[in-house]
């Protein structure tokens, strides 16, 4: 149960939650951009926002 007591000092859970985070955050970073076919098709979502907004003033003229 000594752990426990450990676990409960914020001095000790901090550092560890920001290692987790951190570690966590690099995960997702190498999947998003470690293989180059999936991240040019996450680039190219970068623009649907604007693609809709084009369609949408054509219909007006």
């Amino acid at each position: 149960m000594d752990w426990l007591n450990w676990f409960s000092r914020s001095e000790n859970t901090k550092p560890l939650a920001l290692l987790i985070f951190f570690v966590t955050f690099c995960l997702i970073v190498l999947y998003v951009y470690g293989n180059r076919k999936r991240g040019e098709r996450l680039e190219s979502h970068k623009d649907i926002p604007f693609l809709d907004e084009d369609r949408d003033t054509k219909d007006i003229k």
